[in-house]
């Protein structure tokens, strides 16, 4: 074998070995997922099931917890918030770069400045407004946030986007009559929707996964997204829970994002290769 050849084959035997290795978590879920609620083992753990009862602990989870709820809620925080996010975002990068606002950098490390620190950091201040503001335990809140939050990473990925856009679009626009929100609506936002799809997806999955402004900002079973519930249930655990059960109810929350990632990943790396992120 020539070295080119053996070359490329070790390569693609490391490939392969690596992907295994990284799947091999994700093995472990799946395969004890199935097991029936009394039949795992921890020495076990490794071995294929021999039964299929998946669809068992599911019931069994439904019957724990109003996961059906939390999921309801997480719907709703990840569809609505990346959705204001991505707009605002495209507004702040639009004025940035297409109407040259005076201090636009300036603005633009305003808004990104606030990723610098950890989300960790917010959590008391936003604690205390949202319970002096009836904020605390509300669907509005968490919109709120999740908005807020995801802007900067928008407003990042569009400014870049906007930049490559040459100006004599808006200026050829502007002489036939276009205002300028309608440049902005007809003209920029239909030539940047796979760039606003690529953010679209990566905030959807940050709001779905979140736990953090979960367990901070919500307390009822009707507001408290499903990552909150689940946390909640494995936690139980230690308590009673089976392990199956547990796992089975991570693949059920798993699902909505994976699915979302398999139908849109030509077009989310197409909008992040246009980006230049």
């Amino acid at each position: 074998m020539s070295a080119p050849r053996a070359a490329g084959a070790l390569r693609r035997a490391v490939l392969v070995a690596l992907g295994l290795l990284w799947l091999f978590p994700t093995y472990l879920i799946v395969a004890n997922a199935l097991r029936p609620a009394d039949g795992y083992r921890p020495d076990d753990a490794v071995r294929p099931p021999t039964d299929f009862a998946l669809l068992a602990n599911i019931g069994e989870v439904w019957e724990r917890t109003d996961l059906e709820q939390g999921l309801l809620s997480s719907l709703l925080y990840s569809l609505i918030s990346p959705a204001l996010a991505v707009l605002v975002g495209a507004l702040a990068a639009y004025a940035i770069v297409v109407l040259r606002l005076r201090h636009g950098f300036a603005w633009f490390m305003l808004i990104f400045g606030g990723t610098i620190f950890p989300l960790q950091m917010l959590l008391v201040p936003l604690f205390v407004g949202y319970s002096r503001f009836g904020l605390y335990d509300g669907r509005l809140g968490m919109v709120l946030v999740y908005t807020a939050i995801n802007v900067p990473l928008a407003a990042l990925v569009m400014r870049n986007f906007f930049g490559g856009i040459a100006i004599s679009v808006f200026e050829a626009a502007r002489m036939d009559g276009a205002s300028t929100f309608g440049i902005f609506w007809r003209i920029h936002l239909p030539l940047s929707w796979t760039a606003l799809a690529a953010v679209f997806v990566l905030e959807f999955t940050f709001v779905w996964n979140d736990l953090l402004f979960g367990l901070t900002l919500t307390q009822s079973e009707t507001v408290r997204p499903a990552m909150t519930e689940l946390a909640a249930l494995t936690t139980d655990v230690y308590a009673g829970t089976p392990v199956p059960v547990a796992l089975a109810a991570g693949l059920v929350v798993s699902v909505p994002t994976v699915a979302l990632f398999l139908l849109t990943q030509r077009l989310f790396t197409r909008g992040l290769t246009l980006t230049q992120v």
